[in-house]
């Protein structure tokens, strides 16, 4: 059983920056997702396992960016020129599957996940 434990979670300001990070060992290819109550769960960010091979949401490309620690253990999103629409409730999900990048995309692709932290952009 794998463990995903994120941290980095809290209030900024628009315009402000925060990293999140997610820790799990394992050969895993890892993503962000998001969450607002009422709504379904939306893909953010993924890393493929080994590789720079990255993937954005069009709602963050640009301003976040996604990247793995030297150890491949810890995954990282940096969130920068954080706007109020990027508040929700941050998952680290990982898979074991070797998909095709675009499938990276769906949550129903991940088997494991964290217990989320909240991110709320206010001023």
């Amino acid at each position: 059983q794998v463990q995903l434990v994120e941290s980095g979670g809290g209030l900024v300001q628009p315009g402000g920056s925060l990293r999140l990070s997610c820790a799990a060992s394992g050969t895993y290819d890892k993503a962000w997702f998001r969450q607002v109550p009422g709504k379904e769960r939306e893909f953010v960010a993924a890393v493929r396992y080994g590789t720079t091979t990255t993937l954005y949401a069009d709602s963050v490309k640009g301003r976040f960016t996604i990247s793995r620690d030297k150890t491949k253990t810890t995954v990282f999103l940096q969130m920068d020129n954080l706007i109020p629409e990027d508040t929700a409730v941050y998952y680290c999900a990982a898979t074991a599957r070797r998909l095709i990048l675009s499938s990276l995309r769906s949550s129903l692709q991940y088997d494991y996940w964290g217990q989320g932290t909240q991110v709320t952009v206010s001023s």
